[in-house]
C-alpha cells in the first residue's frame, strides 16, 4: 500500500472537512462496511491471525498479518475515512466496537487454519453484526415490557 499526504491526493479526491460529515456510523454500519469490503474480495484466501488468545495482553493489540481480513478492512477507503487507523487487533476492536473474543471467533488460526476465504470472513463478521442487532432489540423489548408491566401494576391492571 502506498501512503500519500493530503496535499498529494487533493487532485485525485475531494477531501471534506470533518465539520461537513453528517454523523458517525453505528457499530452495525461499520461492521457492514467491513462485510462489503470482504465480499468484494470473493473467494480470495486471507491469512488468519495465529493464536491471538495466547499473545500476552500487552502485545495482543498489536497483532496483525498481511493479507488478513483486518488488512482488507484497512485497505477500504471508506473505513479509513470513518476512523479505522490500522490493521491490528487493537485497531479493529476499538473501531468496530467488538471484543477481542469476538475478533478471535472471526479470524483466529485455531478456527480456520492458516487461511480462510474472504467470503467466510464476511459471513463471520455479519454474524457478529446480526447477533449484536438482535441483542439490541431484545434489550429494548425487555425495557418496554418491564416498564409496561410496572405501569400495569401501578394502575392495578396486573396483580404482583
Amino acid at each position: 500500500m502506498e501512503h500519500k499526504t493530503r496535499d498529494e491526493i487533493r487532485d485525485v479526491v475531494d477531501i471534506l472537512p470533518s465539520c461537513l460529515q453528517t454523523r458517525t456510523l453505528s457499530k452495525r454500519e461499520r461492521l457492514e462496511l467491513w462485510v462489503e469490503a470482504l465480499e468484494r474480495e470473493g473467494g480470495r484466501c486471507l491469512r488468519t491471525l495465529f493464536e491471538i488468545e495466547y499473545a500476552p495482553p500487552t502485545e495482543r493489540g498489536g497483532v496483525r498479518a498481511d493479507d488478513s481480513p483486518l488488512s482488507v478492512a484497512f485497505a477500504d477507503q471508506r473505513l479509513r475515512a470513518e476512523g479505522l487507523t490500522g490493521d491490528t487487533v487493537g485497531d479493529a476492536t476499538a473501531f468496530f466496537g467488538i471484543s477481542e473474543m469476538e475478533l478471535h471467533n472471526i479470524l483466529c488460526f485455531c478456527h480456520y487454519g492458516e487461511t480462510m476465504s474472504a467470503d467466510m470472513a464476511a459471513a463471520r463478521v455479519r454474524a457478529v453484526a446480526t447477533r449484536d442487532a438482535e441483542h439490541s432489540s431484545l434489550r429494548a423489548s425487555r425495557i418496554f415490557v418491564g416498564r409496561f408491566g410496572a405501569a400495569m401494576v401501578a394502575i392495578g391492571g396486573l396483580t404482583a
